[in-house]
């Protein structure tokens, strides 16, 4: 006689936790000011400070989350100030 086959029970699913979409300044440092907003009908992602009103726009595609808008972002204010003090 052969045993009986055991069912193999499915692995979990591992939940994904939301990514934040609301981040900090980088020119006035007020914490949560800065909000991403991604428009993908026009392919547009923008960060939008509520405090100071500086903005950031970039082209997004479908895998673009908020928080790599915030980094392009970061990034590009990071290369303008290197550019400024090798000019200098």
């Amino acid at each position: 006689m052969g045993k009986r086959k055991s069912s193999a029970k499915p692995a979990p699913k591992k939940r994904m936790d939301k990514l934040d979409t609301v981040f900090t300044c980088p020119f006035c440092n007020h914490g949560t000011s800065v909000e991403c907003r991604i428009d993908m009908k026009n392919l547009i992602g923008e960060a939008l400070c509520g405090i100071c009103q500086e903005s950031f726009s970039t082209t997004v595609t479908a895998l673009t989350e908020a928080i790599d808008i915030y980094s392009e972002w970061i990034d590009e204010c990071e290369r303008v100030n290197t550019v400024e003090d090798d000019v200098e």
